[in-house]
């Protein structure tokens, strides 16, 4: 048993560190990082594509009901093709659409809050504080190319070093505890 837990806590902190190489990397090279997830993405729609073309060409005739693999494949494979020519316009739209959400999300918390404020609720001014830093933030994100990788980049990077800590407890419980 304590060679399994041993084994499973040194994969927990192979996987925490390869997390951590990635968050440091989508942070310090966001165009690049942005670049490589939309060639993997557009890749992995292309080779879906492709194999639902021959799909449907290998089962044509086989099957008495309408086949759409060839057109799944086709769309998959424009899919694949658009994000990997188009992932500057791709990202562009992803992080206009998360702005936009955040930004609406804070003027509702915003609006929460006052009405909290009015209802004499203490913590109303915890309310307002965080909603004026979600509306901040979805500015910050909406006009700053790459803010959303590089988000992505430091959430990665910190949920690597938390999982880094304790799996370094769980190794030091897992020697000192178990025979």
């Amino acid at each position: 048993m304590k060679n399994f837990l041993k084994k499973s806590g040194w994969i927990d902190i192979l996987l925490s560190v390869a997390f951590a190489i990635i968050g440091i990397f989508m942070i310090a090279k966001t165009d690049l990082a942005i670049k490589i997830i939309s060639y993997i993405v557009g890749g992995m729609f292309i080779v879906i594509g492709i194999i639902k073309s021959v799909d449907y060409f290998i089962s044509k005739g086989k099957y008495d009901f309408y086949n759409y693999d060839l057109i799944y494949g086709i769309i998959a494979i424009i899919i694949g093709l658009f994000t990997i020519f188009c992932s500057g316009l791709i990202e562009s739209m992803f992080r206009i659409i998360i702005a936009f959400w955040i930004i609406y999300s804070g003027l509702v918390r915003l609006s929460l809050s006052l009405k909290l404020h009015v209802a004499q609720i203490r913590m109303w001014n915890v309310s307002l504080i965080l909603s004026i830093i979600m509306i901040i933030g979805g500015i910050y994100i909406l006009f700053q190319n790459g803010a959303l990788i590089l988000t992505i980049g430091i959430i990665m990077l910190t949920y690597s070093i938390i999982d880094l800590i304790e799996s370094a407890i769980f190794m030091k419980y897992v020697n000192n505890n178990l025979q």
